[in-house]
């Protein structure tokens, strides 16, 4: 997209760093030339109220779900290692959580049955009906 005016920056550099902007991820000296761009470039400035605003809605509408704390560090983690331009695991995060969940349940699973091996209560209803039926 292109006003056809003449700017120090680019139409479709700004658009391109939009989110940046407005996610204020972008270093002072440019955040000042796409204000500078955005004061001259009334196309350029309704992208960027419309984008505004449909940052604000989503905010509004989906902000108050609570993420686990090791799910956003496992992400930023994720993150951390694309930008250092590292190889990044094969599951994905929540492929990753789920496993570990897995596992979890897993392990929670096996520590109740071992409460338990030891003494006469078994996992099978036929083997504690027999069980209790020699106790008679």
């Amino acid at each position: 997209m292109s006003c056809g005016e003449p700017h120090e920056k680019d139409c479709s550099e700004v658009l391109d760093h939009l989110y940046e902007y407005l996610d204020r991820e972008m270093p002072a000296g440019e955040c000042a030339e796409f204000q500078v761009h955005l004061d001259e470039c009334s196309p350029c400035l309704e992208k960027y109220g419309l984008e505004q605003a449909v940052k604000k809605l989503v905010k509004r509408c989906c902000g108050h779900d609570d993420v686990p704390t090791d799910l956003r560090s496992k992400v930023m983690g994720r993150i951390d290692l694309i930008r250092a331009g590292e190889t990044v695991p094969e599951l994905s995060v929540l492929e990753q959580a789920k496993h570990e969940q897995a596992q979890r349940e897993q392990a929670d699973a096996e520590a109740a049955d071992s409460g338990t091996a030891g003494g006469s209560a078994s996992s099978d209803p036929g083997d504690a009906r027999a069980e209790a039926a020699r106790a008679e």
